[in-house]
């Protein structure tokens, strides 16, 4: 900064104003200072900038699946939420599902000192979280609802998105319907499957008439798999309506049926979750349960600053209703 004051021929004092204050500098001192950045390669020391102002300008978002469009749009909503805040930056890390790289990424954000850290969670319950909340780093759990309070949580309500996926489906006379999701190791995906079953229940029909295609994740190739293991059922027991966890799942179940010569939805009506740009475009356009995807991150952020800047902050569960975008995936 020495040698940039020299060369324009202003104060240190000036230099820091056109970085930190630009508007305290006139328009003509303020293009000479930069042009002299520019000739000397000037690059700012942002982490030593930080450490005197004594905190970090930078948030982080530890999503469960960075190959999940769902999980991107989520960031981008993140990222205007950032942007409005004024000089803040957003980092991307992908544990993809797996605890471990989970843990790496939070030691490593914890000691860069980051502002906030914003996760989707292997488990929101895990000790961890509650650890670094309390050692002075905030945490805002997203798409899941952490037992207590330890922290602010975003989420949507993943039982009423169940029941009106399937309520829909009973309504255009479905009677036995596939549900296909890792329901045993994913919390979201065990809320929606309840939701299913209340829906049955609520309309005379009983747990038996969901059968389930259980998948180990929630990708394009799991859809497919499942499809294959259905067409593979015998008529009188093959669903006539299929429930897929997320939008991925279902774009690989409608692969198949394409592939298999199945009419959709004469004899497989297919409903998504997430309703993920690539829904409506589908060949067949999906039936989806459309979650706020950027406002969730929107949220998360505003609860994060909040928790980061204000004294007093007591923590909140803020949780979203989704709604159903009906398509031609379910509609005979």
């Amino acid at each position: 900064m020495k040698e940039v004051a020299a060369a324009a021929g202003v104060s240190l004092g000036t230099v820091s104003n056109v970085l930190n204050r630009p508007d305290r500098v006139s328009p003509a001192t303020r293009a000479r200072v930069e042009a002299a950045m520019a000739d000397l390669r000037f690059v700012r020391n942002e982490s030593a900038r930080q450490l005197r102002a004594g905190r970090s300008r930078v948030l982080a978002y530890v999503m469960l699946d960075g190959s999940n469009p769902f999980f991107t749009d989520v960031a981008a909503g993140m990222e205007d939420a950032a942007d409005a805040a004024g000089d803040l930056s957003l980092f991307l890390c992908n544990s993809a599902h797996q605890p471990s790289r989970e843990a790496a990424y939070l030691g490593r954000l914890e000691q860069q000192r980051v502002q906030g850290i914003l996760i989707t969670p292997v488990d929101p319950d895990a000790p961890v979280l509650g650890e670094i909340a309390r050692r002075g780093t905030p945490v805002v759990v997203v798409d899941r609802t952490p037992e207590g309070t330890t922290h602010c949580s975003v989420a949507v309500d993943d039982v009423h998105g169940g029941e009106i996926a399937v309520r829909h489906l009973v309504e255009q006379g479905h009677e036995r319907i596939a549900f296909v999701g890792n329901h045993t190791s994913v919390g979201q995906v065990r809320d929606r499957r309840l939701g299913a079953l209340r829906a049955l229940e609520a309309a005379g029909l009983g747990p038996e008439a969901l059968v389930d295609l259980t998948t180990t994740a929630l990708t394009v190739a799991d859809g497919r798999g499942a499809g294959e293991r259905l067409a593979g059922l015998p008529a009188p027991v093959r669903p006539t309506a299929a429930f897929c966890a997320n939008d991925l799942v279902a774009l690989g179940l409608l692969q198949t049926c394409a592939n298999l010569r199945m009419s959709v939805p004469d004899d497989l009506a297919i409903v998504g979750y997430d309703d993920i740009e690539f829904a409506a475009a589908a060949a067949v356009p999906l039936t989806s349960v459309r979650q706020p995807r950027r406002r969730l991150g929107r949220t998360a952020v505003e609860l994060l600053l909040a928790e980061a800047t204000e004294p007093g902050h007591e923590h909140r569960k803020v949780v979203f209703t989704p709604e159903l975008v009906v398509r031609a995936s379910t509609l005979r």
